[in-house]
């Protein structure tokens, strides 16, 4: 029998609480019959909840937590008080102490970040940390990073990102040498602001062997596929990915009041119906819901809090995906094969230093 995946679960995070997290959590263990859970949180509210799920209860240990971390909490507060006691700091720690492989929590983004970096430390000489997205494209999938943890990252940051990014697209989809852009505001070399830029000649110079460094990309490029990994730093990734979503639900909007407009047009989508299905299966920000953070001595995946069970059971899966296939093997391999190249990423910051 293959050696099961535990991951830890944050029951008490997001809108809903544990009214979403749990019956997201047994439709993972339905997808992933290998997958066992430690899920911290109030044991009073959630034994009722697990105990409708059958085979959730044979795949799980509840640990009671008193205290929960709330949506509205700033990090800070969220430290002071959840440190070493929360629902979210138990299940982050249990990755710290191996009793789980993974964290998965749909709580407060920024205590999440705060808690996970306190507790779990950062990863070698990886100055910040990032999130990273899996971006439904044309042409399937790529990674966008960062998308909210670290504003206005400098150069060396940025190709950390890169790094890092370029590892979870090995991991996800199986790339040998994954093709990676920074978003700028055109493909020109002369185009953008100088941290953009001196990551560019960074990359250029290192010529890693673990990413294949394409150029500058543009907001457009991401729908389009045109890279595996898309690189910027979290205020304009945040933006990005905020702008996605509601083009999204604008887009099912507009389809929706076209549909009902008249008798012809309900005819029509009767015909067209199963074309209508896959176009709403490919737009469901459910199916790639789950952040991952990125730059930490541990894999902790950041569902959003507003998703409903069948989101939460993606973002399960997601770290069930990120520790099957190794993701923070292929991380250190990236970061030795970025420090290896040292001399060449010294030179280009002197250069870009002379410019």
């Amino acid at each position: 029998m293959a050696k099961p995946i535990i991951l830890s679960i944050d029951a008490m995070g997001g809108d809903a609480g544990p009214d979403m997290v749990i019956p997201g959590v047994a439709l993972a263990v339905e997808r992933r019959p290998d997958l066992r859970f430690l899920i911290y949180g109030d044991s009073s509210v959630i034994a009722p909840l697990i105990k409708a799920h059958p085979r959730l209860e044979a795949a799980c240990e509840l640990i009671h937590t008193d205290v929960v971390v709330r949506m509205d909490d700033k990090p800070s507060q969220a430290l002071r008080a959840g440190r070493w006691k929360s629902s979210m700091w138990k299940a982050i720690e249990a990755v710290k102490t191996g009793q789980a492989m993974a964290c998965v929590s749909a709580g407060n983004t920024g205590a999440l970040m705060a808690m996970s970096r306190f507790c779990l430390r950062g990863l070698g000489d990886v100055q910040r940390p990032a999130i990273a997205a899996i971006w439904p494209t044309t042409r399937g999938e790529s990674i966008v990073l960062d998308v909210g943890a670290t504003v206005g990252a400098d150069a060396r940051q940025l190709v950390d990102f890169a790094v890092m990014g370029s590892a979870m697209a090995s991991a996800v989809f199986d790339l040998e040498r994954p093709k990676v852009g920074l978003l700028n505001v055109g493909v020109e070399e002369i185009k953008g602001v100088e941290q953009v830029k001196d990551a560019a000649k960074m990359l250029r110079a290192a010529n890693l062997p673990g990413l294949d460094y394409v150029g500058f990309v543009e907001g457009d490029d991401i729908g389009r596929g045109t890279v595996d990994v898309v690189v910027t730093e979290g205020f304009a990734g945040n933006i990005a990915l905020k702008t996605a979503e509601g083009t999204a639900k604008q887009i099912a909007q507009y389809l929706r009041q076209a549909m009902t407009r008249s008798l012809l047009a309900k005819l029509g989508y009767i015909l067209a119906r199963s074309a209508f299905d896959r176009l709403r299966e490919k737009m469901d920000p459910r199916k790639v819901n789950g952040g991952v953070f990125l730059g930490l001595n541990g894999i902790v995946i950041k569902s959003h809090g507003g998703t409903d069970a069948e989101g939460f059971a993606s973002a399960v899966e997601l770290g069930y995906d990120m520790v099957v296939n190794d993701l923070m093997a292929k991380i250190a391999q990236g970061i030795s094969n970025y420090h290896r190249a040292g001399g060449s990423l010294d030179l280009a910051v002197a250069e870009a230093g002379e410019d």
